[in-house]
């Protein structure tokens, strides 16, 4: 298999030694093209500019979402074929996860994203797999996570009645680990560079489902150590919902017909009696 991908990797004041495991183990991957580490930290990590890698350092956080596309562009410049987009604290579980997941996107040529199915460190399922968000369900997942009230309207939300078993095309994948079709980017450009941090994979995720398929692939896991940063860090909050209100003004907010029509189309296909309920 040819060396078909580019990787980025956005780093905030990283644990050097997760880092240096991870890289380990991509610089060994037969498809891997060229890696990107994109260093938001105030200080160089200076231990990590004489790996095999491309090391650049910004010197302010640039955010998410621009961070990444540093290197996004690099990718449609050179026109690499496939672009990752993940976090430093994934964990491949296995060797050949890279190579399965990009036979099947070449083998499924309408596929411009895939996210493949994302663990917790002790096996659990994240349910990262999510219709179009209403703002009551950006609010009520926030402010009100236990409540009877929104507890069924997140299940459905998070599509947790799929099983989370089955190859499926959903709406809005996490930023954790984003596998891109470099064309689809090409045609509808990176991040949008207005989130800082939060709902810029949201916004992506809708943007190439306008044009390609948007899927997650369970046939291969990876483990990532998810630590709901906004949840514990007011900060974090304060970035959560000033995307979520950028969102809203982007695409709508109570009156954003094609989330209504798009989020029926996902739940007719997954479970038509939920669908026709939509």
């Amino acid at each position: 298999m040819n060396k078909v991908l580019n990787i980025s990797i956005v780093l905030f004041n990283p644990d050097i030694e997760q880092i240096t495991d991870l890289l380990d183990y991509l610089t060994n991957i037969e498809v891997v093209n060229k890696i990107y580490l994109i260093d938001n930290s105030k200080e160089q990590q200076r231990q990590l500019k004489s790996l095999d890698i491309e090391y650049i350092f910004t010197g302010r956080n640039l955010g998410y979402g621009t961070a990444h596309n540093i290197a996004l562009k690099k990718s449609i410049e050179n026109n690499v074929k496939y672009h990752l987009v993940m976090n430093p604290d994934i964990v491949f579980k296995s060797v050949n996860i890279l190579e399965q997941i990009i036979s099947y996107l070449d083998s499924n040529s309408e596929v411009g994203l895939l996210m493949p199915k994302i663990e917790y460190p002790d096996g659990q399922t994240q349910y990262l797999c999510k219709l179009l968000p209403t703002p009551l369900d950006l609010i009520g997942r926030r402010f009100f996570p236990v409540e009877k009230l929104t507890r069924q309207k997140n299940e459905n939300y998070e599509l947790r009645f799929s099983g989370y078993d089955k190859i499926m095309q959903v709406p809005s994948l996490s930023g954790c680990f984003m596998l891109l079709r470099t064309s689809v980017l090409r045609d509808i450009g990176g991040f949008d560079e207005r989130f800082f941090m939060y709902c810029e994979d949201l916004d992506l995720s809708r943007r190439v489902g306008e044009i390609s398929a948007t899927v997650y692939y369970p046939e291969v896991s990876v483990i990532h150590n998810y630590e709901k940063g906004s949840y514990k860090k007011p900060k974090l909050l304060y970035y959560h919902i000033l995307s979520a209100i950028k969102y809203f003004n982007k695409w709508g907010w109570a009156f954003d017909s094609k989330r209504k029509q798009i989020n029926k189309a996902t739940l007719r296909k997954l479970f038509p009696v939920i669908g026709d309920k939509g």
